[in-house]
């Protein structure tokens, strides 16, 4: 029986009764237990879930960094669970836009040749037109006094920052942030998610993985794991949203 198709106009991805089963020590270990949920494009959401949730197996699917013992997730018009290792890694170069709690900036790079990185995993020389790019994404989120520093040159927030920008370098179909805050301290966390915020507002689709509850308020939406299987998909109301922003300012530490 072929795959069905969806009607994917409009979407940054489609989950489609995704699940994910390994065999450990001849037990199987089913993490996800058949998921689905939608994200249309210019959406902002929240991926929670406990320890043991299946969390963490679907941010692995969804940055095409493992594939679905079953199920569908559609980018586009192509269903990446049925892609090869090859077709894969096509997929994450060019169509999604990570950001990690660590960073992961190449020490050796300043900031722009980081921002660059994945338009070298693709193989091509890169044009004045990349450059320039590269160089007007590293203004836009704060760093154009840092073009050419290290990431050791660098404050947390600030390779953040980069990271971000990194993310945006390849225009992807959705960012894909995993803990972003989760190594800053409440004064950068505040601005990387004005960021996001910002970003989001421009149009652009973020998933964020997290396991604060003050971080998945500031999404439009957020979509909860429990044993492998969604909990629930709730949307933020602005009144949330904005509350959360205000408690996170009120409760700022001073500065000294």
């Amino acid at each position: 029986m072929s795959t069905p198709k969806f009607e994917t106009d409009g979407f940054a991805c489609r989950v489609v009764d995704m699940k994910k089963e390994y065999v450990l020590k001849s037990e199987t270990v089913r993490a996800l237990r058949g998921v689905s949920f939608d994200v249309p494009e210019g959406d902002y959401v929240a991926i929670m879930g406990p320890s043991g949730s299946g969390k963490s197996t679907l941010l692995n699917m969804l940055g095409c960094l493992d594939k679905p013992t079953s199920g569908s997730l559609w980018l586009g018009s192509d269903d990446v669970a049925t892609m090869n290792d090859d077709q894969l890694a096509d997929i994450r170069s060019q169509r999604i836009g990570f950001v990690f709690q660590s960073y992961n900036l190449i020490q050796q790079l300043t900031v722009v040749e980081n921002i660059q990185v994945p338009l070298f995993y693709q193989g091509k020389s890169l044009s004045k037109e990349q450059q320039l790019r590269s160089i007007e994404l590293a203004h836009m989120v704060g760093l154009a006094e840092r073009l050419d520093h290290r990431p050791t040159q660098l404050s947390g927030g600030q390779q953040q920052r980069v990271a971000i920008a990194r993310s945006l370098v390849n225009d992807p179909f959705f960012i894909l942030a995993d803990e972003p805050t989760g190594n800053l301290d409440s004064r950068t966390t505040e601005e990387i998610l004005q960021l996001f915020e910002k970003l989001n507002n421009e149009g652009r689709t973020i998933i964020l993985v997290t396991h604060e509850d003050e971080v998945s308020k500031r999404a439009k939406r957020v979509v909860r794991l429990k044993d492998g299987r969604l909990q629930w998909d709730r949307q933020n109301s602005q009144e949330v949203r904005d509350a959360a922003a205000k408690y996170a300012i009120d409760n700022m530490p001073v500065e000294v």
